[in-house]
């Protein structure tokens, strides 16, 4: 069964909507590929947490990164 944005598993109820749009397109590709619901859902969230991890700690570094063109004094 695929989900929408309003149409979901409770499991998604209490996520941030970026999240849990991501999830719900992880898990429903997850369920075209014959993945069982519990799993697909499971695994959606999973996955839609770690690329948003990943999203932040990349933007971390990557503003890290732009202080070193500073001058030392600003660098506070």
């Amino acid at each position: 069964m695929p989900w929408y944005n309003d149409d979901y598993p409770p499991t998604y109820k209490n996520l941030p909507t970026h999240i849990r749009i991501r999830a719900i397109e992880m898990a429903d590709t997850l369920l075209q590929e014959g993945v069982p619901e519990d799993t697909a859902i499971a695994i959606g969230l999973k996955l839609a947490k770690e690329h948003f991890a990943k999203i932040q700690e990349d933007d971390g570094i990557a503003k890290l990164g732009a202080m070193d063109h500073m001058p030392i004094d600003s660098k506070k």
